[in-house]
C-alpha cells in the first residue's frame, strides 16, 4: 500500500473528530420534545400525578401509596412503557389539584391518624432518606437549592424528602418528622395575544408543621396554624410534625403561580443545566491525547516498519533468504489458522456486533433528541428494542466468521449466538428481581413484563439471529490472503512482556482511561438519581473508545506477530475487552467512595447490574479490537508476495 495513502486513511477519523468537536454544543442542546405542548386557560384544572419513592441509600423504589399519604377517591395507574416499568416507575393520580393561575393557600388535603405499622414505615423511609416524586404536565417536581453564591443559578433536586431526623433542643433523643405541608410553585409562560399559558416549571418547598385547630376535627375545620383568611402561612418548620403511633397528621399545601420568560421548548434546560462543562472538556482532551499517541504509533508501524518490511520481503529472490528473515512474515503459514474454541469466538463476535449496532443507533436517536427525559423510560425501551432487532446483524456476523473457519453447522452457531449473552444477563436479572420482590419494592418487574421480555427474546430476537445467520452462511466464505500450512509452526519462547495475560491486561488500560471520567457522570446519573442528557459528549467519548480499542489492539497484535506468535484471534478480542475488568473495578471503587448504600440487598443489586454492564462492555470493546486486528492482519499479509 502507498504510505501516503495509508497515512491519509488513518488521519480521516482524527479530522472527523475535530469537526465533531466544533458541533458538540449544538448536538448537546438540540432537543425534540417527547410530547406535544398543552395550553391552559385561566381556571383550567391541573392534575398532579405521583410517582415512585426513591432513595440513593437503598436503590429500592416504592409506590407512593405504600406510605400513609392522602389518597384520591379512586387510585388510577397511568399506562407505563416497558422502560418505565423496568425503572420501577409507578405513576398514579393524586388528591392534589390546582386551578391554572389561581393561587391557593393552606388547602387541607386530609387528616390521618397513624397506627404502629404506618409510623414504623414512615420512620424507615425517613431514615433511608426517601424522596417523593410528583409530576405536573409531564414535568417532574424539583426542590430548588440555592448555593452560597446567591448570584449563581440554584441546583434542582428531584423530589422532596419524606421527612427529616432531628432533636428537640435540650434533648439527645433522635426524633422523626414528616413533611406534611408543601408550598408548590408552578411557573408558566403566557401568550400575550391569546392569554393561553404553558407550564414551564414545577417546584416545591416542603415543611414539617404540627397543625393546630380548635374543637373537634371535621371537613370544615379551620386551622389556626395555617389560615388563608388571616394570611397566616407556613414559612418554616419551627414546630415540626413528629412521627409516632397514634399521632394525628394533617396534610396541607399552598400553590402559587409565577410567570416566566422560559418558553415551553426550553423548559427542560433548567433540569439539564450542566455546571461542569469544563470537566467533560478535560475528559475529551485527555482522551484525545491517548488517541493521538496511539495514532502516532499505528502510523509509524504502517508507514515505516510495514512499508520497509513489505518492500524488503518483496525484493527477496530465494527461499534461503526468506528463511533467514525473522518477524511477522515467518508466521504467514499459520496466522490464519482457526483458533481453539473458534465457535465461541464467533458467538462473542456476533453478540458484539449486535451490541455495537444497538449503541450506534441509540446514540443517533439521542443526539437528535428523540430520547429526551420528558419521554420517561424511552431510552431503556429503545435500547431493548434495538438490541432485539440488531440480532439480524449479530447472526450474520457470527455465521460469516464461522464459515471462514470451515464450519458447517450454522444453526448451532445461530442458536448459541441468540442465547449466550441474553441467558447470562437474564439469569442475573431474574435473581436480582427475586431479591427486589422479597423487599416488596415497586422496582420488582411484574410477571406480565417478564413475559414480554421473554417474548422479545425468543419471539423476535432468536428468529432474527437465525435469519441473519442463514443469510451470512449463504454468502461465499471469506478467503484468506495466504495459504495455511498443514503442520502448525512451533512458537518460540516469548519475552516476559509478551506473556498473554500481561499484554491483555495492559491493553485494557488505555480504552478504560479514555472513558473513565465520563463513566463517573453516567454512574452518578444512574445511582444518584440525576438526569444524564449530555449525549454530545458521550458520542465523542464513544468514538474515542472505538479508535482507542482498535489502535491498541493493532499495536499489540503487531508486536505479537513480530515475536512469531500467531495465536492472535482470541488475544485481539481479550486485549481491548479487558477494559471491562477495569470498568468493574472502578464501579467497585465508586460504590465504596461515592455511595452510602448499607443494605445487603441494595449492594447485591448494584454489583449485579454493574456485572451485566461490564459484561456488555467486554463484548463490545472485544469485538471492536477483534475486527481491527482482523482487518490489520489481512491488510499486511495481502501486501506481501508469498512464494
Amino acid at each position: 500500500m502507498d504510505p501516503l495513502r495509508s497515512l491519509s486513511l488513518h488521519l480521516r477519523p482524527i479530522l472527523f473528530f475535530f469537526l465533531l468537536l466544533l458541533l458538540i454544543h449544538g448536538a448537546r442542546s438540540f432537543y425534540l420534545p417527547g410530547v406535544a405542548p398543552e395550553d391552559f386557560q385561566k381556571g383550567d384544572e391541573l392534575k398532579v400525578k405521583v410517582n415512585k419513592l426513591t432513595s440513593i441509600k437503598t436503590q429500592l423504589p416504592y409506590s407512593y401509596y405504600s406510605l400513609p399519604y392522602c389518597k384520591p377517591g379512586k387510585i388510577v395507574d397511568s399506562a407505563e412503557n416497558l422502560g418505565e416499568v423496568l425503572r420501577g416507575d409507578r405513576i398514579e393520580n393524586s388528591p392534589y389539584t390546582f386551578k391554572m393561575r389561581e393561587p391557593q393557600m393552606c388547602n387541607v388535603v386530609c387528616q390521618i391518624k397513624l397506627n404502629e405499622k404506618q409510623a414504623k414505615d414512615l420512620k424507615e423511609k425517613i431514615k433511608d432518606e426517601y424522596r417523593v416524586n410528583m409530576i405536573l404536565d409531564n414535568l417532574p417536581l424539583v426542590v430548588p437549592v440555592h448555593r452560597q453564591d446567591q448570584e449563581s443559578r440554584p441546583i434542582y433536586q428531584l423530589g422532596f424528602h419524606v421527612g427529616l431526623k432531628g432533636q428537640y433542643s435540650g434533648s439527645k433523643e433522635e426524633k422523626y418528622f414528616v413533611h406534611n405541608h408543601l408550598a408548590f410553585t408552578v411557573k408558566y409562560h403566557r401568550d400575550l395575544q391569546t392569554e393561553l399559558a404553558r407550564i414551564v416549571g414545577f417546584e416545591v418547598k416542603p415543611f414539617s408543621i404540627k397543625h393546630e385547630y380548635e374543637g373537634k376535627w371535621s371537613d370544615n375545620t379551620r386551622l389556626t396554624s395555617c389560615d388563608p383568611h388571616s394570611k397566616h402561612t407556613v414559612v418554616n418548620s419551627n414546630t415540626p410534625q413528629e412521627v409516632e403511633a397514634n399521632t394525628e397528621i394533617i396534610f396541607t399545601y399552598d400553590v402559587e403561580f409565577q410567570e416566566s420568560d422560559v418558553k415551553w421548548a426550553s423548559r427542560w434546560d433548567t433540569y439539564l443545566l450542566m455546571s461542569d462543562d469544563q470537566i467533560h472538556w478535560f475528559s475529551i482532551v485527555n482522551s484525545l491525547m491517548i488517541v493521538l499517541f496511539l495514532s502516532g504509533m499505528v502510523a509509524m508501524i504502517m508507514l515505516r516498519t510495514l512499508y520497509r518490511d513489505i518492500s524488503k520481503y518483496n525484493e527477496l529472490e530465494t527461499q534461503e533468504e526468506a528463511q533467514e528473515e525473522t518477524g511477522w512474515k515467518l508466521v504467514h503459514g499459520d496466522v490464519f489458522r482457526a483458533p481453539s474454541s473458534s465457535d465461541l469466538l464467533c458467538v462473542y463476535v456476533g453478540t458484539g456486533v449486535q451490541f455495537f449496532g444497538m449503541i450506534v443507533v441509540t446514540m443517533i436517536f439521542a443526539l437528535l433528541g428523540f430520547l429526551s427525559p420528558s419521554n420517561r423510560g424511552g431510552l431503556m425501551t429503545a435500547m431493548l428494542l434495538l438490541w432485539v432487532f440488531m440480532g439480524l446483524f449479530g447472526g450474520y456476523s457470527s455465521a460469516r466468521l464461522y464459515k471462514m473457519f470451515k464450519g458447517t453447522e450454522w444453526k448451532r452457531i445461530a442458536l448459541r449466538t441468540s442465547l449466550l449473552f441474553p441467558a447470562v444477563a437474564f439469569g442475573i436479572f431474574f435473581v436480582l428481581n427475586a431479591l427486589i420482590w422479597g423487599e416488596k419494592s415497586s422496582g420488582a418487574v411484574p410477571f406480565g413484563t417478564m413475559f414480554a421480555l421473554v417474548f422479545l427474546w425468543f419471539g423476535i430476537s432468536v428468529p432474527l439471529v437465525f435469519v441473519g445467520s442463514y443469510v451470512g452462511f449463504k454468502k461465499p466464505a471469506i478467503e484468506d490472503p495466504v495459504k495455511t500450512n498443514k503442520i502448525p509452526r512451533q512458537i518460540p519462547e516469548q519475552a516476559w512482556y509478551m506473556n498473554p495475560a500481561f499484554s491483555v491486561l495492559i491493553g485494557g488500560i488505555l480504552p478504560f482511561g479514555a472513558v473513565f471520567i465520563e463513566l463517573f457522570f453516567i454512574l452518578t446519573s444512574i445511582w444518584l438519581n440525576q438526569f444524564y442528557y449530555i449525549f454530545g459528549f458521550l458520542f465523542l467519548v464513544f468514538i474515542i473508545l472505538l479508535i482507542t480499542c482498535a489502535e491498541i489492539t493493532i499495536v499489540l497484535c503487531y508486536f505479537q506477530l513480530c515475536s512469531e506468535d500467531y495465536l492472535w484471534w482470541w488475544r485481539s478480542y481479550l486485549t481491548s475487552g479487558s477494559s471491562a475488568l477495569y470498568l468493574f473495578l472502578y464501579a467497585t471503587f465508586y460504590f465504596f467512595t461515592k455511595l452510602e448504600i448499607t443494605k445487603f440487598v441494595s449492594g447485591v443489586l448494584y454489583f449485579g447490574y454493574m456485572l451485566i454492564v461490564s459484561y456488555a462492555f467486554f463484548v463490545v470493546t472485544g469485538t471492536i479490537g477483534f475486527y481491527a486486528c482482523f482487518w490489520f492482519t489481512r491488510l499486511i499479509y495481502s501486501s506481501v508476495k508469498i512464494d
